[in-house]
């Protein structure tokens, strides 16, 4: 993918930054000369970040760090206004952060959706909504972290495959709104990463390791994906070299969304 140089300049705000996929996007939009606003609950983690952020720059611009909670509206606001106080402008809006939690329509509690949906959905509606305006401004792009969950159905893991269906139609509606205004809006579906989701959702290392084997089977690649290849789509689809596409769905999965159970 032709991304490299493609971003350099533009101010990037990434959400749930600290770990993951989050991380590897911040990593790899610094090498390609990024100005960064990174976000996360994580302190700790995201100063470690933010360091191999400033190894890997290109720039000499060091990446700005806004601690807080998605679903505190508080601290959404001030994700947004104090990037755009600190450098002028909003180019790139990734939504990337979410979280899982296991359950299916007889044990998940309603509890567990207000949650999910809090985080993955409603977080990400108000982070958009408040970053549009500065985006229309500089004609900028978004790309939403979403999920094979959210275009194919999984037991097991209900109101998670609900909140990233919501965030497809999210981006599809958003893309189209947006359009007429030169605002690219699209969406990464990843397959199983090799991140600490799972394990935050709940599962032990026994259930982790074996839940991994497993993607030998499900992924027809025959493995499970690595966060920095979805950075590099996230950075493809923030990037010019995606110029005609928005309202995008892509597949980061190893074929996942492509395979039939048998």
């Amino acid at each position: 993918m032709a991304v490299c140089g493609s971003i350099s300049g533009k101010v990037a705000l990434i959400t749930g930054a600290s770990s993951g996929i989050g991380a590897a996007t911040a990593v790899l939009f610094a090498r390609l000369g990024a100005k960064l606003s990174l976000t996360g609950r994580n302190e700790e983690n995201l100063k470690k970040v933010v360091e191999e952020c400033k190894k890997q720059s290109t720039i000499q611009t060091s990446p700005f760090l806004v601690l807080g909670d998605v679903t505190n509206e508080k601290d959404v606001k001030k994700m947004v206004d104090s990037t755009v106080e600190k450098f002028g402008q909003l180019d790139i809006l990734v939504n990337n952060a979410g979280i899982i939690e296991f359950g299916s329509i007889e044990t998940a509690t309603l509890d567990q959706y207000d949650r999910i949906m809090n985080v993955n959905v409603r977080s990400v509606y108000h982070m958009t909504m408040l970053a549009v305006p500065h985006l229309i401004k500089t004609k900028g792009s978004i790309v939403n972290v979403s999920s094979v969950c959210g275009t194919r159905s999984f037991p097991g893991v209900l109101t998670y495959c609900v909140s990233k269906s919501a965030i497809d139609q999210l981006t599809s509606c958003i893309a189209l709104e947006l359009a007429a205004k030169g605002v690219r809006v699209n969406s990464v579906n990843p397959g199983v990463i090799v991140t600490e989701l799972q394990k935050r959702g709940g599962l032990t290392e026994k259930a982790y390791a074996e839940f991994l084997v497993r993607t030998k089977e499900t992924h027809p690649l025959g493995r499970a994906g690595e966060p920095e290849e979805v950075a590099r789509t996230i950075a493809f689809l923030a990037s010019d070299a995606s110029s005609f596409i928005t309202g995008a769905h892509l597949p980061v999965d190893g074929g996942r969304h492509a395979a039939c159970p048998r």
